[in-house]
């Protein structure tokens, strides 16, 4: 399990969170709601080890968190991978689709063209687009481009901060399926983040709510 313990994070004197608790559960999604500045995305951040909290705990599958972003572990930094809203603030915009999808398998030493070209299709980026950079190509095609890289270290937990925002609905539909095959092949575990209650209630087999953590129906 992904888990985070009584979680207190601050930017200077304001408290973002405030001893929050959260458990992602292999083979199912999480959908965590919440109003806009809630504090849901630095609660993701915190999950995908990229933010270190000023107090609590996260722990991958019963190994704690000492170190964040990368002075983590390898193995605890590539168990988790994070989709960010805003699909251009995530990548280098010198970098083509290819090399943006590749880029974790080069950095983890296992350079796979054939595995990336496998990704970038199923994700549903044509060849046409792969030789192309972030100004080249739509939000949702560099969406699909992150969702690949995403996938690419096979994870254990996928973090989605609201990773369908402001794309249009066929986009949005073919990346959660793109989440979802991965989650059914592999037993991953999933956070979803998002304001569209709508979207929680057909994706995540359970919701909670940031800001007191009231269950919602299953």
């Amino acid at each position: 399990m992904l888990e985070a313990r009584d979680v207190t994070v601050r930017y200077g004197r304001q408290v973002v969170l405030d001893g929050v608790s959260l458990t992602v559960e292999p083979g199912r999604v999480t959908g965590l709601a919440g109003s806009s500045g809630c504090g849901k995305s630095t609660l993701a951040r915190v999950l995908a080890l990229m933010l270190r909290p000023a107090a609590g705990t996260v722990t991958v599958d019963g190994s704690a968190v000492r170190r964040w972003r990368q002075r983590a572990p390898r193995g605890l930094r590539t168990a988790v991978a994070l989709l960010y809203q805003q699909p251009r603030l995530a990548v280098d915009p010198r970098l083509t689709l290819t090399e943006i999808i590749a880029e974790p398998l080069a950095a983890a030493g296992r350079a796979d063209p054939g595995r990336a070209a496998a990704l970038a299709a199923e994700a549903g980026l044509t060849g046409d687009l792969l030789g192309r950079r972030p100004h080249e190509v739509s939000d949702g095609q560099l969406q699909r481009a992150c969702v690949a890289r995403a996938l690419s270290l096979e994870p254990r937990y996928l973090v989605c901060d609201e990773m369908t925002t402001m794309l249009d609905a066929s986009t949005q539909a073919h990346l959660v399926a793109v989440v979802e095959a991965y989650r059914e092949r592999s037993g991953a575990g999933v956070l979803a983040v998002s304001h569209d209650d709508a979207l929680l209630a057909r994706w995540a087999h359970h919701r909670v709510r940031l800001g007191g953590f009231e269950g919602l129906e299953d």
